[in-house]
């Protein structure tokens, strides 16, 4: 902003691609200050989720705990397994 828009001015003093600047630059003209934040792994409160989204977050837990069952079953098969041979 401070340079009127010279994008490449701009990316060269950050050592960053013309293209970011573009992008940084758009986002900050329609979105302010806030747009800028950086928001990747941040994860949204369970209000903010939309019903699909809450229904697909909970068929993840269920797939993770499933997994889990399944490799605490398969270990103690194992386990089993390696006692009956033992005997």
């Amino acid at each position: 902003m401070a340079h009127q828009h010279n994008y490449q001015k701009t990316a060269g003093q950050f050592q960053v691609s013309y293209q970011q600047v573009y992008q940084w630059v758009k986002k900050f003209e329609t979105g302010g200050h806030e747009a800028l934040k950086d928001g990747r792994g941040r994860k949204k409160a369970s209000e903010e989720l939309t019903e699909a989204d809450q229904q697909k977050l909970e068929m993840k837990k269920m797939e993770y705990e499933m997994e889990r069952l399944r490799a605490e079953n398969a270990f103690l098969k194992k386990l089993q397994e390696l006692q009956r041979r033992r005997s």
